[in-house]
């Protein structure tokens, strides 16, 4: 088989057609070189290769800086709606392609870097990943800034610059151990730090109610330092900006100690304030109430409070003069997104100031405030929701609390008038949670201090208003709202599948690059020969190139031409990596008890992290290397069925593995997923899903057919109906002979030799506490993949199918998504408007 094309071989061909975009090699050969010498090695004779990344890194950021301070320039000018995107996560990636892709500016680049002697892919792989999320929320919030950059929204990204981002994940003797990621040590060439900008935030302390007015006094201060990136958007020449904080001590900080002589300790204790910052809690999906945590998320919003009302004061480009006063326009000119609730703070923390500060009375301040917010739902998982303790309120946040208690007073007045006595009602719909433990349910707060809920797939907008929210959903109906997530087909086509976006652009242009719905105009050569020929091509360069990474990087032969049957996500329970575990098993089984059998060959490949504190998590990771080991090196087998982890998961491996897979599992139980995006991002690269109806898998069914997806189990309706009559996993069991066979070998510890009892808690938690329901689906996912091998043996149905599923994928872009939340949450429109470039002279 011959050798696979790089992607560089690929852009050239591209380039014919201009995506990739053509300009002056010699002018990025020079300012590499003069970066190279001036910036970089300096008096050192030798340069390495990262130096060389550097090199490049800073050409390329000269070509955004004229373009970011120039839409800036013209943000000032125009003075439009300011949208604010407030995310505890930003899983940004590398950025350095995605930066050439959005500029044109790849061709160039490449060629520029051939001429010089080196590698444009060597040195993209020297780039660390921005790690500073844990996976759909924060990979969502990165395709949203590039969305609203691309279509000429005036928006902005504020979250946390964390030291230290989502743990390096090592597999070690099949356990998962964690790394800190320590991914600032070489520096970022992509951030500007602006001290100009820092602000003060305050904790602690006591409340004081004065005649002038409410005070927050005695509080311990932490500065909050900006490091703004730029966000290109795709071939508009605008640079919209991310703007991350870091936490710093003053310079007095605890310096009463140096008073009694302990200058040492003082200087030491500045930690103290700057761990703010310092590292991302690695949970997804589930809430850890620890006070750093409730600090970072009020350090988060505190800052960028202050900088949206500075912003909205002055509106002269580089002018700090106030030239507003009156908050009465606030909405018109600000509006802030929350993602999750954990920028919740947001609600009482504007109160604050526009009560405290900026003497409104409350009534007003509380319209300006829900007018302002709005509030995106992530999970229906109970213990994904925030409720934190009364007590560390009142500790931490005095004040907030007691804008809180008067918000959750006023709102229950308001239900108590609508339902006279009933209170059952007040109870479930109060913001404060009576019990051993008082706490604060933060969900509560932002659906009634936002002025629109949203969640994120139509099925969970649904579960939101019927179950999670159900009681205010009835008292306002109208604010609630489903706006389905998307992807970015830059990064998740463009740049990480440039053979098929070439395939694509050579049928039906390059437009669908920023209007992905004319991916539909596909449907027309689902039976052309040559297209179908040159997908299925792509696909398998695709695979012989990952092929050959997988066995640099793990030292396994790969058979390139098995089904790469790829399910890579948090490892969580309800995302079921057990129901494929027991897939996997079963077919070993299948193999040794009918060796002479034909069987479709598979890789079965399976990643993820799991939170270092989540025990099942660990030993289900566990279980699949232990799986894998036995399976890998049984000789009978051969390299019929392989069982592979992928180790780290991150986005700039899933860049590589999402174009070459085949088959992409999303099998959560139904009304657990709330959306996913992988689940996208594999359809938009041409591979086949097979899931439960849940999430976004529901309306990709609707958009490609259900008959163009491997669709099975339970629905939303039969879970609950299982829930009502009770969930028995032994019944399963009994009547299953497969299944019990597969579970039978677990307890006896078939796949764990030196360590029989190793996997008893997973057996006693799938036969007495699945709350997943694991092998309620067994079968039916069984049948389904047996409907999975009879297609694979058709390449060219298989391919088809391929093609009906990339062509259905339109709906599932990010700036689809961003439409919606702009016209009908943000109130504003976006804009096909190019900015000039900076090589233009203004007006």
């Amino acid at each position: 088989m011959a050798a696979p094309r790089s992607d560089s071989e690929k852009r050239k061909q591209i380039s014919v057609r201009g995506i990739a975009g053509l300009g002056d090699v010699a002018e990025v050969r020079k300012s590499f070189n003069r970066h190279l010498h001036f910036t970089l090695v300096k008096d050192r004779n030798v340069a390495t290769p990262r130096d060389y990344f550097f090199a490049l890194a800073h050409a390329v950021r000269d070509h955004l800086v004229g373009r970011w301070i120039r839409t800036q320039q013209s943000y000032y000018e125009r003075d439009p709606k300011r949208i604010y995107y407030l995310s505890l996560e930003f899983y940004m990636g590398r950025t350095l392609q995605n930066t050439m892709v959005n500029l044109g500016m790849q061709n160039v680049c490449d060629e520029a870097i051939y001429q010089l002697g080196l590698d444009l892919e060597e040195l993209e792989e020297i780039e660390e990943d921005a790690g500073l999320g844990n996976g759909g929320l924060g990979r969502l919030a990165a395709c949203f800034l590039d969305s609203m950059a691309t279509l000429g929204l005036a928006a902005y990204g504020y979250g946390i610059r964390y030291e230290f981002g989502i743990f390096n994940q090592k597999i070690v003797d099949g356990w998962q151990v964690e790394e800190a990621d320590d991914w600032l040590r070489y520096g970022n060439p992509w951030e500007k730090a602006r001290p100009e900008y820092m602000l003060p935030v305050h904790f602690y302390g006591r409340v004081e109610h004065t005649a002038e007015g409410v005070k927050w006094l005695d509080t311990q201060v932490v500065l909050a330092m900006p490091y703004d990136t730029p966000v290109p958007g795709y071939k508009n020449n605008t640079v919209n900006t991310m703007r991350l904080w870091s936490a710093k001590a003053p310079n007095d900080f605890n310096l009463q100690e140096f008073n009694v002589g302990d200058y040492i300790e003082a200087v030491l204790d500045r930690n103290l304030a700057e761990n703010i910052s310092r590292v991302l809690y690695p949970n997804d999906n589930f809430f850890e109430g620890k006070e750093l945590r409730l600090k970072q998320e009020y350090f988060v919003v505190a800052a960028t409070l202050q900088d949206i009302i500075r912003r909205f004061k002055s509106s002269n480009f580089g002018s700090r003069d106030p030239v507003r006063t009156c908050f009465e326009t606030f909405p018109d000119k600000v509006a802030i997104q929350l993602n999750d609730t954990h920028p919740a703070l947001s609600i009482p923390e504007l109160m604050r100031i526009l009560v405290d500060v900026e003497k409104m009375e409350w009534e007003k301040a509380w319209e300006v405030t829900k007018r302002t917010c709005a509030y995106t739902n992530h999970t229906v998982l109970p213990e994904a929701l925030e409720r934190w303790p009364v007590t560390m309120f009142e500790k931490l946040l005095p004040r907030h609390l007691e804008i809180i208690y008067t918000i959750n007073q006023r709102h229950l007045d308001h239900v108590a008038a609508l339902y006279p006595g009933d209170l059952d009602h007040l109870r479930r719909m109060s913001v404060i949670e009576e019990g051993d433990c008082k706490r604060i349910n933060m969900a509560h707060l932002c659906v009634i201090g936002s002025h629109a809920v949203n969640g994120v797939a139509r099925i969970h907008s649904e579960i939101v208003k019927n179950s999670v929210f159900k009681d205010f959903y009835e008292l306002e109906p109208e604010k609630f709202q489903n706006k389905t997530n998307g992807i970015t087909p830059r990064r998740w086509l463009l740049l990480c599948n440039p053979g098929l976006a070439g395939v694509i652009a050579e049928k039906i242009g390059e437009d669908f690059v920023t209007d992905l719905s004319q991916l539909k105009k596909l449907l027309d050569f689902v039976d052309d020969e040559v297209f179908i020929r040159d997908v299925a091509k792509v696909k398998q360069e695709n695979k012989l190139k990952f092929s050959a990474y997988l066995e640099e990087k793990y030292k396994v032969k790969i058979n390139p031409s098995s089904m790469f049957d790829v399910h890579v996500k948090r490892i969580h329970e309800y995302k079921r990596q057990l129901l494929n575990c027991l897939h996997v098993i079963t077919l070993y089984n299948r193999m040794r008890k009918d060796p002479s059998k034909s069987f479709v060959p598979r890789t079965v490949m399976i990643g993820g992290k799991a939170a270092p504190g989540y025990h099942m998590a660990k030993m289900i990771i566990k279980l699949i290397t232990s799986v894998g080991d036995v399976i890998n090196n049984d000789p009978y087998i051969g390299d019929r069925l392989k069982v592979i982890f992928l180790e780290n998961y991150r986005v700039s491996f899933a860049e590589k593995v999402i174009p070459a897979a085949d088959l992409s599992q999303q099998i959560s139980t139904a009304g657990t997923e709330a959306s996913g995006t992988g689940n996208m991002k594999f359809m938009l690269n041409g591979a086949l899903t097979i899931g439960t109806m849940d999430g976004a898998n529901v309306e990709m069914a609707e958009e490609a057919g259900e008959e163009n997806l491997f669709i099975f189990g339970m629905r939303v309706e039969d879970v609950e109906a299982l829930d009502k009559r009770g969930y028995n996993a032994r019944e399963y069991y009994e009547r299953i002979p497969e299944l019990r066979q597969a579970i039978d070998q677990l307890s006896s510890g078939f796949f764990s030799p030196k360590d029989p009892g190793c996997f008893r808690d997973v057996v006693n938690m799938l036969m007495n506490h699945d709350r997943f329901k694991v092998f309620a689906d067994y079968q039916a996912y069984m049948e389904c993949q047996g409907r999975v091998d009879q297609l694979y043996r058709k390449p060219r149905e298989w391919t088809k199918k391929v093609i009906k599923n990339i062509a259905s994928s339109g709906k599932f872009s990010s700036d689809r998504t961003i439409t919606e939340y702009a016209r009908e949450i943000w109130g504003v429109e976006p804009s096909a408007v190019k900015i000039p470039p900076p090589t233009i002279p203004r007006e």
